[in-house]
């Protein structure tokens, strides 16, 4: 368990990227050029959990086509900062067999659950297959193909907020935080 105290800490210190209303400019932008591909598809966006969570909620309402949703869940981080083996935690109870499929993930980093679960889909027969993600981070090795949308980038550090946790903690934030190179350092 972390330390609460800690985790307010790492707030303070952190840099402010993104706040809310740029954000919800960027999921907008987002909407309508999904809604340009996809809106005579009926099409089933499976939301990336847990940190996706806040960007679907978000990204629905925004798109006025049929669609249907369901939730995916593998985990390469659980409450650390640094991934580590893709856990399965929750598949798909949708058929994806014959079907336009967008997954919508809050980050994509290094790639690795991206192309995990891109494979998943792929090796489940959809027709095709859209990534939806509000952060793609800048300057890193990628170990996937690129989000056909992107909303918004940041930098290659340890990003929090609007959906991203800093270990459980600060999913519920109306921004997007960077935690300060002292304690990207200190982990």
């Amino acid at each position: 368990m972390v330390e609460v105290t800690k985790v307010q800490k790492v707030l303070k210190k952190a840099d402010h990227l993104y706040g809310l209303s740029e954000i919800q400019t960027a999921i907008i932008r987002l909407a309508e050029q999904v809604t340009k591909q996809y809106e005579d598809k009926n099409p089933l966006l499976l939301c990336v959990m847990n940190g996706s969570l806040v960007t679907m909620g978000h990204l629905l309402p925004e798109l006025n086509f049929p669609l249907e949703i369901d939730y995916i869940h593998a985990s390469r981080y659980g409450e650390k900062i640094s991934g580590g083996d893709i856990n399965w935690i929750h598949k798909p109870k949708s058929s994806l067999v014959g079907r336009e499929v967008i997954l919508v993930e809050d980050i994509v980093d290094h790639g690795h659950t991206l192309a995990f679960l891109r494979k998943y889909c792929e090796d489940n027969h959809c027709k095709s297959l859209g990534c939806v993600t509000l952060v793609n981070k800048l300057g890193i090795e990628k170990h996937c193909s690129t989000p056909e949308f992107i909303g918004l980038s940041v930098p290659n550090r340890y990003v929090f907020g609007f959906g991203m946790d800093y270990k459980g903690y600060w999913r519920n934030l109306p921004g997007i935080y960077a935690i300060s190179e002292q304690d990207e350092e200190g982990e």
